[in-house]
């Protein structure tokens, strides 16, 4: 089967780790043209792999309305053309498959604008639309697609899961000395909760909570995001909370591993991948009872607290304070091969 794949996302964000944890398994057994930044996709290249720069942006009325016709014949010489998310370029006459990750956007008020919002839900209708065969990364999100975009294709789930890059299997194994801190790995945006996180983080230190908060990112890009959570970081004890900076994923990696715990405080996630990264490197979780926390981690040892209660959360802190906590085991449910084999199977069969 020759396949045409959307890669232009590589490099930004979390669409762009999910394709790339992909790839290997779709060049290893397909035939494969792959379209987005050369440089980033010179490493899947093989016999059998095609690679060809495309620059068109993403959600762009070229992409929509004027695909470069270059572009659409060359997917047009495969057999399928599959996106890691709900952008298709205009042109395409070949069957279409589409991961959804989630439709966010259309739960959570005040993410967009309201033309923001339009716009995002066109997209979202269009690869509904489009798309032969939907994919998505949890159950939460297949009743969150159905619900929005009343849709009556035909959906199906494929778990997200850590890269093999990030994860080794000896880490559990492997005793680190941890720093007396806790992590959150996120951004601004509210649905993440970062400002439950921070008001139960300023509590239990009223009652002596003794780590410190690291917040990956820039102070700066907090504080143009939202002042009010800023605010509320000021007024926390002198070094207590300190922003890491822009880091690369193997200081991520390191964070990871020596921080005590990490805090996951979310109102919403698709999935959510920080819990699961910090628990393959063998650090435990404190995060939201959400619907998909609870599918995602309902055999992971992680801690839930009641979604937005900062007295909760200031609760679970507090007992993590006092204990000397040990590497966590890490269930090995979800892997990029199992969800290839699901997207694989469904592409061949439907």
């Amino acid at each position: 089967m020759k396949i045409a794949i959307d890669c232009r996302m590589i490099g930004s964000g979390g669409i762009g780790s999910y394709i790339t944890a992909l790839l290997p398994f779709f060049t290893e057994n397909h035939q494969c043209i792959l379209f987005g930044n050369p440089e980033n996709l010179e490493k899947f290249k093989n016999d059998k792999t095609e690679i060809i720069e495309c620059s068109v942006k993403t959600f762009s009325l070229k992409e929509l309305f004027a695909f470069p016709k270059f572009f659409s014949r060359k997917i047009n010489e495969c057999d399928i053309y599959y996106t890691p998310y709900c952008n298709i370029p205009s042109g395409i006459k070949i069957p279409v498959y589409s991961t959804i990750h989630d439709v966010v956007f259309l739960d959570v008020p005040g993410l967009a604008s309201k033309t923001g919002c339009i716009i995002r839900k066109l997209f979202y209708q269009y690869a509904v639309l489009r798309s032969k065969l939907i994919f998505t990364v949890s159950e939460f999100s297949k009743q969150r697609i159905i619900s929005n975009l009343h849709c009556k294709k035909n959906i199906v789930v494929t778990y997200n899961a850590v890269p093999d890059w990030f994860y080794s299997s000896q880490s559990q194994n492997i005793q680190i000395e941890k720093e007396n801190s806790i992590l959150f790995v996120g951004n601004i945006k509210k649905h993440k909760g970062l400002s439950v996180l921070v008001e139960a983080f300023i509590a239990a230190k009223k009652q002596g909570f003794s780590a410190q908060l690291k917040i990956v990112g820039n102070s700066e890009n907090f504080r143009t995001a939202d002042e009010s959570i800023f605010q509320k970081i000021q007024t926390a004890p002198e070094n207590s909370i300190v922003f890491t900076g822009r880091i690369s994923d193997e200081e991520l990696k390191i964070l990871y591993r020596t921080t005590k715990c990490l805090i996951q405080p979310s109102f919403y996630e698709g999935f959510g991948m920080p819990p699961m990264e910090a628990m393959s490197l063998g650090t435990n979780a404190i995060i939201s009872d959400i619907p998909v926390f609870k599918e995602i981690y309902e055999k992971f040892p992680v801690i839930y607290f009641k979604t937005g209660d900062s007295e909760d959360l200031c609760k679970k802190l507090l007992s993590i304070d006092s204990e000397k906590l040990q590497n966590v085991f890490f269930p090995e449910i979800y892997s990029f091969e199992k969800t290839f084999n699901i997207i694989n199977e469904n592409i061949k069969n439907f």
